[in-house]
């Protein structure tokens, strides 16, 4: 999942940076009239308390379907309930062993898992972490996003916990032809672990020309400059990722990214805002960017802003979606 600029990067939490790149996530087999199918409509949309609901007769005991404690695990993460998203993947790991994104997602869950962990169960976790991925790969060797968590697993773990700088390297060249621009961007995280901040430039500007749709690739090289504090290069980063994601119906995310490059970076709060405020009206969301969170960070904006009643009108439109939003619970009343 790209979702930038949001979450600290440590050793422990080793699968951080697989959220960082932002995943295309899986469409469920099933239609749009099924349970699942709504459920699944209902992820996307943000809509988390819609989707739970819906799933909770799946996954409650007796029932086994591997989809629907998949889709529940993804809920969960993004409401942030960590050890409730790795109960739920577990379970569907269990109902479906050979299912790639069943084993790429419980690696995430437990990635985000190991974030918050005491070190010794940091250590733990991370060994997990690192077999689910490898496992994903295992049953698909093709699979861009599993090779990509991989990669960035690798670049961030030490050896002690099997990862390594060599072998995130391979699992780039690995992606050269799969996914040239999921490898250009992991080029370029290895390239800035490195610290050689010329070549990592450089691969995210051929990320976005190797991309058709380069929204999203814009704002990861805007959250480099940010990283880079070259304010100016990443604020143009960030308006030249709104143009693209205008033209691009699929790229509503890259919207919710730029704001958020811009929120840490303390600048162009207006901009932010309106970054938000156009992806929640657009058509096009995601789970990589949930309605839910884009309501309690454009709250936060304008508490900023002074303008208190329509932070509490975006606070209460996050927990309309998600009462269980502990970020959103917690915004002044």
């Amino acid at each position: 999942m790209v979702v930038l600029a949001t979450r600290a990067m440590r050793t422990a939490q080793a699968v951080l940076a697989c959220i960082l790149l932002a995943a295309a996530m899986q469409v469920t087999a099933q239609g749009p009239g099924t349970a699942l199918g709504q459920a699944n409509a209902a992820l996307q949309a943000g809509e988390a308390d819609k989707a739970l609901a819906l799933l909770k007769p799946l996954t409650e005991a007796g029932a086994s379907s591997a989809e629907a404690h998949n889709l529940s695990c993804r809920v969960r993460f993004e409401l942030e309930q960590w050890n409730q998203a790795v109960s739920a993947c577990e379970q569907a790991v269990r109902l479906d062993s050979t299912n790639a994104n069943d084993h790429l997602w419980l690696g995430r869950a437990l990635g985000e898992k190991a974030a918050r962990a005491s070190f010794l169960n940091a250590y733990s976790l991370a060994k997990r972490v690192q077999a689910e991925f490898e496992e994903a790969v295992r049953l698909d060797p093709r699979n861009a996003e599993a090779l990509s968590s991989l990669g960035e697993f690798d670049k961030e773990a030490p050896g002690v916990v099997g990862g390594g700088m060599d072998k995130a390297e391979t699992i780039a060249a690995q992606l050269n032809g799969i996914d040239p621009t999921r490898a250009h961007l992991l080029h370029a995280s290895i390239a800035e672990k490195r610290k050689d901040y010329g070549a990592t430039e450089r691969e995210l500007k051929q990320a976005i020309a190797a991309s058709a749709h380069p929204a999203t690739q814009w704002i990861a090289l805007a959250d480099f400059y940010r990283r880079r504090e070259r304010w100016a290069e990443m604020e143009s980063a960030v308006h030249n990722g709104a143009n693209a994601a205008a033209h691009d119906r699929t790229a509503g995310v890259a919207l919710f990214n730029g704001a958020s490059v811009l929120t840490e970076a303390h600048r162009n709060v207006a901009l932010a805002t309106k970054l938000l405020t156009d992806y929640l009206v657009g058509a096009q969301k995601s789970e990589e960017a949930p309605a839910f969170v884009a309501h309690t960070r454009l709250a936060r904006l304008k508490e900023q802003a002074g303008d208190r009643e329509a932070a509490l009108r975006e606070r209460a439109a996050a927990l309309a979606l998600a009462h269980e939003y502990r970020p959103a619970q917690e915004l002044t009343h």
